[in-house]
C-alpha cells in the first residue's frame, strides 16, 4: 500500500513535488500552480496567465482549498470547507505573504483601500492590470526585485510611475553601490521616478479608494494606484498553531523534516540551519530532495540518478533578474557584493554598454559578484560559486571575461 502523502500549498516547492510524486496537493489559489517569477511578464501584458503555468501535477490539484488545522494525532488536515484530507506524510509548502508598511490608512490585508495590491500572487497581478492605463498614476512601495520589476512592467503600460525605497540604493541586499546605480539609471530611462532614503509614512483616501501616498518629510504624492512590494514573510501560522517548531519560518532538518516526523516542510515557508532563501532555486531544489527522500514510501519510479539517503544541506542561491522589454537588462548577484579587508576584488564597467560585472575573492574562494547587463560570464561564475571549490591558479580576471567562458550561458534562477 503506497504513502499517503498531502502538500499544502501549491507554489513553486510544491507544485515541483506535485510532479515527481502522486500527492495530494492542496492549493488555497483558484488558479493552478504558475510561475511567480514571471508575474512582472503579466503585468506588463507579455504573457497571458496560462503561460506562465507550471508542468501539470501527476495527480489533480484541489484549487481553491485553504487548509486551516493540522491534527498531528489523527493526522488530518482540517480545510476551510470542512473535508479533512488524511496523510502518512504531511508537506507544509505554505510559501510567504506580502509585507504590510505600518502606514496610516492601511488596516490590514484585509481591509486594503480600493487601488491598493500588493504583488505576490497572480491575482493581485490581474487586479492591478484592469487598473492600470496611460496617465495613471502608480506609487510603488518597496525598490527591491520585486518592487523594481512592478515599476518596470507599470511604467511600459504607459503609467506615471514613482517608485520609493526607504534605504539608500535599489536592491541593496543583492547589489553593491555602482551596480545599483547602474540600475537606477537604467529604471530612470524607462519614465520611472525614483525616490531612496525615502520613508513612506501613509496613505490618503476617498469614498474607499487611494488618492495619495504620504512621505514621513511632508511630501505627499498622488496616485491612483499603490503597489506594496516590501518584502516577503513566511506563512507559519499553520504550523505554529499545530505546535511545531517555528523560528522565523518552519525549522527543518537535512530532510526537510519538522519537529514532527511526519510532517515536512519545503520552500519559502521553511528555515534550514537557520537560513530563509524566499528563491525559485532553493525551493526547487528543497523539493527534489524531499522527493527523492519519499520516494520509497510513494507509488513513483526514482529518478535517475537519485540515492537512498538523500540529504538537504543548503543551496548558494544566484539571483537572476531579466528586466524585459524594448530596453532588456539583465543581472545576476550572489554571495557578498562588499569586499571586507583582504578581499581580492575584480572590477569591470563599461559605461557605454551600460555594463558593470564584479567579482568578490577571499583566499582561494569566490565569495560573491554582481553582472549587471552582460551576463555572458554567469555560467562560469555560477559553477565556481555553487561548487565553493578553489579557484583555478589563472590571474582573476580572466573570471570576468569571455575567454573565461565556456559557451553556457546557463545559470540558476
Amino acid at each position: 500500500m503506497s504513502t499517503r502523502i498531502v502538500v499544502v500549498g501549491g507554489g513553486t516547492a510544491g507544485a515541483r513535488l506535485a510532479q515527481r510524486l502522486p500527492v495530494t496537493l492542496l492549493g488555497e489559489e483558484r488558479h493552478a500552480p504558475y510561475n511567480r517569477v514571471l508575474l512582472a511578464d503579466v503585468l506588463a501584458g507579455r504573457y497571458a496567465p496560462e503561460v506562465i503555468a507550471l508542468p501539470d501535477a501527476r495527480e489533480p490539484v484541489r484549487l481553491g482549498t485553504r487548509a486551516v488545522r493540522i491534527d498531528r494525532a489523527a493526522r488530518t488536515v482540517e480545510c476551510a470547507d470542512g473535508s479533512l484530507v488524511g496523510y502518512d506524510r504531511l508537506v507544509l509548502a505554505t510559501g510567504s505573504n506580502p509585507v504590510l508598511p505600518p502606514l496610516r490608512g492601511l488596516r490590514g490585508a484585509a481591509a486594503l483601500p480600493a487601488g491598493v495590491h500588493p504583488f505576490r500572487t497572480l491575482d493581485d497581478c490581474l487586479a492591478l492590470r484592469a487598473l492600470v492605463r496611460p496617465g495613471v498614476r502608480a506609487v510603488v512601495i518597496g525598490g527591491g526585485l520585486l518592487g523594481v520589476s512592478a515599476a518596470r512592467a507599470l511604467a511600459e503600460l504607459g503609467a506615471e510611475v514613482v517608485l520609493t525605497q526607504q534605504g539608500e540604493r535599489l536592491m541593496e541586499r543583492q547589489l553593491d553601490a555602482a551596480a545599483s546605480a547602474l540600475l537606477r539609471e537604467h529604471v530612470e530611462s524607462l519614465g520611472v521616478e525614483v525616490h531612496t532614503e525615502c520613508r513612506v509614512s501613509g496613505l490618503r483616501q476617498r469614498e474607499g479608494a487611494v488618492t495619495a501616498v504620504e512621505l514621513a518629510d511632508g511630501y505627499v504624492l498622488d496616485a491612483q494606484v499603490v503597489v506594496l512590494a516590501c518584502g516577503v514573510r513566511p506563512r507559519v501560522a499553520l504550523a505554529r498553531e499545530a505546535g511545531l517548531d517555528v523560528a522565523r519560518g518552519v525549522v527543518v532538518d537535512d530532510e526537510l523534516r519538522t519537529s514532527d516526523p511526519y510532517i515536512h516542510a519545503v520552500g519559502d515557508c521553511a528555515e534550514h540551519a537557520g537560513h530563509l532563501y524566499g528563491l525559485a532555486g532553493p525551493a526547487i531544489e528543497q523539493a527534489d530532495a524531499l522527493a527523492d527522500l519519499l520516494l520509497p514510501e510513494s507509488a513513483g519510479p526514482r529518478r535517475a540518478g537519485a540515492l537512498t539517503g538523500t540529504r538537504y544541506t543548503g543551496t548558494r542561491a544566484l539571483t537572476r533578474l531579466t528586466l524585459t522589454g524594448p530596453r532588456p537588462l539583465d543581472l545576476a548577484a550572489f554571495g557578498e557584493a562588499t569586499a571586507q579587508p583582504g578581499d581580492d576584488v575584480v572590477q569591470l564597467t563599461d559605461a557605454t554598454r551600460g555594463a558593470y560585472r564584479k567579482v568578490v575573492v577571499r583566499g582561494d574562494r569566490l565569495v560573491g559578484g554582481v553582472l549587471l547587463g552582460d551576463l555572458a560570464a554567469v555560467g562560469t561564475l555560477a559553477r565556481a560559486w555553487e561548487g565553493d571549490e578553489a579557484l583555478p591558479e589563472a590571474p582573476l580576471l580572466h573570471l570576468l571575461t569571455h575567454e573565461g567562458h565556456d559557451g553556457h550561458d546557463g545559470g540558476p534562477s
